[in-house]
């Protein structure tokens, strides 16, 4: 995967965007939605980062709902695997393997927001990597300042497959903060998912 000046260098650059522009962006959406990536870690550590921009997600399901709610205001791209392509048609669905949505007002505009899709119901989530790991939905979200995010725990195992540096800080500042459920999770997943990982050893 490119890192984020490379494709900034190849597709353009993002607007730098916080939880409160998603916010008001989503208000009257009827759909569920939260904030995941690095804004959900600093959300739950109260330790600031760097964000490169900011990853709302809703489920899979429910990407019909979000291009209603954004029309005549943000053009829906499909951000598959190094591909960008525009969803311009009423009947354009997303690809099996397309994990997030980029977001913009017009080709001559700065990106906006990456929205990344998740494998989730109205009711029960279910890890992309390991359909053996789930949790009702409800129980992967928690609310600060009225914005609602995705738990740490679960941010976290997202991160474990390729741990980049910004990744191994993000773990070494929540690890010490999880509550002991959190962490018995957290544990008990990455054993499952990735095994002999070398987080393992500080949960």
């Amino acid at each position: 995967m490119p890192d984020h000046d490379e494709i900034v260098r190849l597709y353009g650059p993002w607007l730098p965007r916080t939880p409160r522009d998603v916010a008001t962006l989503m208000q009257g959406y009827g759909g569920p939605w939260w904030i995941a990536g690095g804004w959900a870690v600093e959300a739950f550590t109260g330790v600031p980062r760097d964000h490169d921009d900011v990853d709302p997600s809703i489920p899979r399901g429910d990407v019909a709902a979000l291009r209603d709610h954004l029309r005549g205001r943000l053009d829906v791209w499909q951000a598959d695997d190094g591909l960008l392509r525009p969803m311009v048609e009423e009947t354009d669905t997303i690809s099996d393997t397309c994990e997030n949505l980029w977001l913009r007002p017009s080709g001559a505009d700065p990106w906006e927001y990456d929205v990344i899709l998740m494998h989730a119901t109205p009711t029960t989530w279910t890890f992309k990597r390991d359909a053996r790991i789930s949790l009702p939905l409800s129980e992967i979200l928690w609310v600060s300042g009225g914005i609602t995010y995705l738990r740490p725990e679960v941010q976290l195992l997202h991160k474990a497959r390729a741990v980049r540096p910004k990744d191994q800080v993000d773990f070494d500042v929540c690890a010490p903060l999880l509550a002991d459920e959190g962490r018995s999770w957290l544990r008990g997943a990455l054993a499952l998912a990735h095994p002999g990982h070398p987080w393992l050893r500080r949960l």
